[in-house]
């Protein structure tokens, strides 16, 4: 239950009259030795002891496995919990968890590895990103960086190791990506035959189709389900260099997406020029066994820009070419759902926020409209 005790020179068979105050020792539900003084008298000291004690015996197990909970987390270093809280993200792909662990060693770690989780608050956060800023960290970086200590914080709190939870009332980075730079169809003509044939192949999957730079490397001709209609089942895994399932799809999974005579006529060319591997069009160049790199395409478009080959705009980078393909649909009246739906986004909002700009509607465009009905 715990022990009292005096510090004083007389032994304890005098204290009953020795002037000096007791003092008690004892442990609290959380495990940690607390001590306690001025007690008068020894029945004081004993008094407290008992109401520790009963406290203790009315909080129950449930309490008590909190306070275990408390004791064993809180005082744990950021690193460690975050790490151990790491390794139960198992639906993480490859990239992501790759995306996580840069994340967590080169942002997170640096500045919060060595707290401990009990010492969390608001305050703790605020000066976390005030760190960012102050490092000039880009501000999609810092807006990441915060989504994963806002994760490893909830879980913490959920475990109980916060009454509070130390994101309250803290203001997270403002990102907004930067509106996407979109080449014009007579720059995009130039620059899809500005490299090789793979180079072309992969420009008309993007910007025809609206694929992703993995989705187009694994080309397949067996994926033209009809004349204009190819299916999207896979993608090259830039982590491990294999095929894989798409971004944000459970393996098996798939999108149907518009195909374009162009495109398709383009993927059918390449196949009578080059041949085919069990359907698949694009190969690593110096064992067909492999898949198609990452970097043969980032390297073609690096040569590209250095030559002035043809007119890029400034700031475009691979992705404009898929951002071509939603500027297409949008300038031409086709819904956002369907784009949204067609370019494999997890939500609509980053459809939205991306390519809004790119909607033909507009306030004065839905006055006229509205106004022929009243008109009529």
């Amino acid at each position: 239950m715990g022990s009292f005790f005096k510090m004083c020179e007389h032994p304890r068979s005098r204290w009953s009259k020795c002037p000096h105050p007791y003092k008690i020792r004892y442990r609290s539900a959380r495990g940690k030795q607390v001590q306690e003084s001025g007690f008068a008298t020894q029945d004081q000291a004993v008094g407290r002891l008992t109401e520790v004690y009963n406290e203790k015996k009315a909080a129950g197990p449930q309490t008590q496995a909190k306070a275990e909970r408390l004791a064993t987390y809180g005082a744990m270093r950021f690193r460690e919990y975050a790490s151990e809280w790491k390794a139960g993200q198992r639906d993480l792909g490859p990239a992501s968890a790759r995306h996580l662990e840069s994340l967590l060693q080169h942002h997170l770690f640096p500045v919060l590895g060595s707290r401990r989780m009990n010492t969390f608050d608001h305050k703790v956060v605020d000066s976390f990103i005030q760190t960012m800023e102050r490092n000039g960290i880009g501000l999609a970086t810092q807006s990441n960086a915060f989504d994963k200590l806002k994760a490893v914080l909830l879980d913490a709190h959920r475990l109980g190791l916060f009454d509070e939870s130390p994101l309250r009332g803290v203001k997270a980075p403002q990102y907004d990506p930067e509106r996407a730079v979109i080449p014009s169809l007579e720059q995009l003509r130039r620059i899809r035959v500005a490299g090789d044939d793979r180079f072309l192949l992969i420009a008309d999957l993007m910007s025809g189709c609206g694929l992703r730079n993995g989705e187009a490397a694994a080309v397949n001709l067996r994926n033209i389900v009809a004349d204009d209609v190819y299916r999207v089942t896979e993608q090259v895994n830039q982590t491990t260099g294999q095929y894989g399932p798409l971004k944000h799809r459970k393996p098996n999974e798939y999108r149907d997406v518009p195909l374009p005579a162009r495109v398709r006529e383009t993927i059918e060319w390449y196949a009578d020029k080059h041949g085919t591997l069990n359907g698949y069009l694009l190969r690593h160049p110096n064992d067909p066994s492999r898949t198609f790199p990452h970097y043969c395409l980032s390297n073609q478009w690096q040569r590209i820009k250095k030559r002035a080959q043809a007119h890029i705009p400034p700031g475009m980078v691979i992705y404009g070419f898929r951002h071509f393909f939603a500027s297409n649909c949008l300038t031409h009246g086709i819904p956002i759902t369907d784009v949204a739906e067609w370019m494999g986004h997890k939500n609509i909002a980053i459809t939205f926020k991306i390519y809004r700009h790119l909607m033909p509607g507009s306030v004065s465009a839905a006055s006229k409209v509205l106004n022929l009905g009243l008109a009529s």
